[in-house]
């Protein structure tokens, strides 16, 4: 039997009409689950899971990764979420606009400070490259 799911895929089902997913999708699906930040219950229902599917899925996952390489090809996941800290406080050492500026600490003590919207963008590209590895010498 075979159903066609919202995407246009035809998926396929067992005699029990339950539907079969296959291994890229689950995977696709367990790597959003981990980003989302929901519990299980309220991520299965928002993409169409029943819990206890989305819950083996996740176990079993857990299981190969523990078990070290197989031969199921790795997927590759993304990089974990990286949070830094930023403050909002009145600029220091300017005359008195009362222009409020987010301070942003990096490592190793540099601040990063934004006074103005457009700011912003050359802000986050400084963040970006900063984030990537220098190359060697």
């Amino acid at each position: 039997m075979t159903s066609t799911g919202d995407s246009g895929q035809i998926l396929k089902t067992d005699a029990l009409a339950r539907v079969r997913t296959p291994p890229e999708r689950r995977q696709q699906l367990l790597d959003e689950f981990e980003r989302s930040g929901l519990s299980g219950v309220k991520f299965a229902a928002l993409v169409g899971l029943k819990y206890s599917t989305l819950a083996g899925w996740a176990a079993r996952r857990r299981r190969q990764e523990a078990a070290g390489p197989s031969a199921t090809p790795p997927t590759k996941r993304p990089a974990p979420v990286r949070w830094v800290e930023a403050v909002l406080d009145q600029a220091q050492g300017r005359p008195s606009r009362n222009v409020p500026v987010l301070t942003v600490q990096l490592h190793g003590g540099a601040r990063l400070e934004i006074g103005h919207v457009s700011q912003v963008e050359l802000a986050a590209a400084l963040l970006r490259a900063l984030e990537k590895p220098s190359p060697p010498c």
